[in-house]
């Protein structure tokens, strides 16, 4: 329910203005994630950053968005959705400009948690903004282009990264990753205050701050020690933290079911638990997502084993783009003929891909550049299992949402991919750093993110396994939710 007329809105002819100013909100949060890999060379000679502070920079992104997103649709129900948008993209444009001007890395890891924070009040206004502006039938339309959106800024990140880099704006280097955001943030926020519908929930009860905190403070619990416990030699109260953070979890969650049963609106619905598929679907993301650690690996790789550019480290990626923009628009007919093992045909096609690079890189003379046909085929492949498998295993997820909550199970599932992401780069990053020696050797690289790869194959069989059984008969009977759609 809405507060301002929604046909009104939706007959208007700024319309498209409006979603256009939804769609670069869509756009920059994904962006902003994986842009720096391609910078992190830079970065790290340039400020003298350690291994750990580069999983930072990445992870302390992904936790404070993850973390905050359930939060950030709520306070739009609760102030306002254009209100929280533009609170969100001035924030977004005010951290850019501290990862940009950052003199040592405290003052980029402190500007990265920001624009996650900041990111997490943005990006959940679009989705419902979108039903308010759009009638009925131009809303399936409008809601395809706006997760195309999210996924292609996912996959260009690090071709732009590159090419920003290499034109070397105003002498800028790395910083202009960051700084380029700007204009772009000032431009969003001229137009979004007269062309963003101002509309909130009717009658909205109080945040769960309670539940904000304990969740926030369980997932640090358990990433700063992943992250951190190598780089201090995993002293005794890295691991009090790794202990604390289940228990901070489970009085989290008797916290949401006490709330619940009081007739408060908990952040994440006790209702989770009573469907067995969605459980497993859920764990399946967690599994599936740690394929975001796959970039940072392989642009480190190109650079510091292979020497290329910044520019070129981009570029290597466009084949696992055009995969991801091809997989997508197959899916249809995928499912039309394999049903419910579309999600695991598409992870089985990136393991395809992680084993065929890892073993092409591990039987190449360390140093030498790996058969180029031979890595734009691997890309491929994970670039079209992606775009296979990551829309049909989140569709499947929130097709199991109990009764009126497929926006808190899509706040749910958008988490679970921001968690899975920093999980990959606190635990497959510590494995990748691990095993290559201080120095960088391209030996040592290599052989690093061959390993690497190796695991993120494992994590994706499990995340496949989990969703072919997550689909079964017998993980959705007897659930009192609605089966998933084929």
């Amino acid at each position: 329910m809405i507060m301002k007329d929604s046909s009104a809105i939706a007959s208007s002819s700024s319309r498209w203005i409006a979603f256009v100013v939804l769609l670069v909100g869509a756009f920059l949060p994904p962006l902003d994630f994986f842009i720096v890999n391609v910078a992190l060379p830079s970065i790290r000679s340039d400020l003298r950053i350690t291994t750990a502070e580069i999983e930072l920079v990445i992870s302390a992104y992904a936790v404070a968005y993850a973390a905050f997103l359930i939060t950030g649709g709520r306070m739009g129900d609760l102030y306002g959705r254009r209100n929280v948008f533009l609170c969100g993209i001035a924030g977004f444009g005010a951290s850019s400009a501290i990862c940009g001007l950052a003199v040592s890395p405290s003052m980029l890891i402190i500007g990265r948690v920001l624009q996650g924070l900041s990111a997490a009040a943005m990006a959940p206004q679009g989705i419902a903004s979108i039903h308010t502006l759009f009638p009925e039938h131009e809303r399936a339309r409008a809601l395809g282009i706006y997760g195309a959106t999210m996924g292609l800024a996912a996959v260009i990140a690090q071709a732009v990264g590159g090419v920003l880099i290499a034109a070397d704006i105003f002498q800028l280097g790395w910083r202009v990753i960051f700084l380029i955001n700007l204009p772009v943030v000032a431009a969003v926020f001229i137009l979004g205050i007269p062309f963003l519908p101002c509309t909130r929930g009717q009658n909205p009860l109080p945040l769960d701050k309670s539940g904000v905190v304990l969740c926030t403070l369980a997932l640090g619990l358990l990433i700063v020690p992943l992250v951190e416990g190598r780089e201090f030699g995993w002293p005794w109260w890295i691991w009090l933290m790794l202990a604390v953070s289940p228990v901070v979890a489970m009085r989290f969650w008797r916290h949401e079911v006490a709330l619940a049963r009081r007739g408060g609106i908990p952040l994440i619905s006790p209702e989770l638990g009573q469907s067995p598929g969605l459980q497993l679907g859920l764990i399946g993301i967690l599994f599936f997502y740690v394929v975001s650690a796959f970039f940072l690996t392989f642009s480190i790789y190109l650079q510091d084993a292979l020497g290329v550019s910044a520019l070129m480290a981009g570029m290597m990626f466009i084949p696992c783009g055009l995969g991801f923009f091809i997989g997508p628009l197959t899916t249809s007919h995928a499912i039309n003929v394999f049903g419910r093992f579309v999600p695991a045909i598409g992870m089985t096609l990136e393991v395809a891909g992680c084993l065929l690079l890892s073993l092409c890189i591990a039987l190449t003379p360390a140093g030498e550049c790996p058969p180029l046909e031979v890595v734009v085929a691997a890309l491929g492949l994970i670039g079209f299992g992606q775009g296979w498998a990551l829309p049909t295993l989140v569709r499947s997820v929130i097709d199991r949402a109990p009764p009126g909550g497929a926006g808190m199970i899509s706040g749910v599932v958008s988490s679970a991919l921001q968690i899975s992401c920093a999980l990959g780069i606190a635990i497959l990053g510590g494995v990748f750093f691990s095993l290559a020696d201080p120095v960088h050797s391209p030996a040592s690289l290599a052989a690093a993110f061959s390993v690497t790869m190796l695991c993120i194959a494992i994590s994706l069989i499990i995340a496949a396994l989990l969703s072919i059984y997550a689909s079964s008969p017998r993980a959705t009977d007897g659930s009192r939710f609605a089966k998933p759609r084929a």
